[in-house]
């Protein structure tokens, strides 16, 4: 499914290492979402297919998604403890995710789904959580390279039941247009990312001279 033209102009930059970003709202958001899974929401399962790209494969691949190890789950404790059995807050983990592709002049523009849930822990959930999440496109090999990455962040707002869904759409991972074969070897990596959710580090001063 294409991107409106409005979409497209909006993410023709390609950001690397890390910029942190928000979701959209939530109804947009939803709307997007079910674009691509085909309105189904909340099914367990590791991964979708890929979206039909108005592209033909010959010249154009979607890479694969794949969940990085040791980023499926994302716990948090209380305060001064580590995120284990009865100091657990909640803990978030990755269910469904699905990709779609669009090639803009020598750039792809790719939109990764995640879905999953959180779920309040023993040490009791707060009613709202912030989910960080970090998707890159990186190329295999014996030397794993990495073409491009972001950050994303979305909110929750925890029930009485303890259990919620989430969801997110990146919409702006974009990274050129791979030469050759080189495309078959890329893969979209996701996962939980804490790093997100502290604020960027202030630049240090410059010591001053002493006269």
């Amino acid at each position: 499914m294409a991107p409106q033209d409005r979409d497209v102009d909006r993410r023709r930059a390609c950001n690397s290492g890390g910029t942190f970003v928000s979701p959209a709202s939530s109804q947009s958001l939803t709307d997007r979402f079910k674009s691509l899974f085909g309105g189904k929401s909340d099914e367990p399962a590791e991964s979708a297919p890929a979206i039909a790209s108005p592209q033909p494969e010959s010249d154009l691949t979607c890479p694969p998604v794949s969940i990085r190890a040791g980023a499926s789950t994302y716990a948090v404790a209380s305060p001064g403890k580590q995120p284990v059995g009865n100091d657990v807050r909640f803990q978030a983990t990755i269910t469904r995710t699905a990709r779609q592709c669009t090639k803009t002049g020598e750039q792809i523009i790719a939109r990764i789904g995640i879905q999953g849930r959180v779920i309040a822990g023993p040490a009791g959930a707060p009613s709202s959580v912030d989910i960080p999440l970090r998707v890159a496109v990186g190329q295999g090999g014996v030397q794993e390279k990495t073409i491009a990455t972001k950050a994303y962040q979305t909110n929750v707002s925890m029930s009485e039941d303890g259990s919620e869904p989430f969801t997110l759409v990146a919409e702006d991972l974009a990274y050129p247009v791979p030469p050759g074969a080189t495309g078959d070897s890329y893969v979209f990596y996701i996962g939980f990312d804490p790093q997100a959710l502290k604020p960027s580090p202030k630049p240090a001063k410059a010591a001053k001279k002493k006269k």
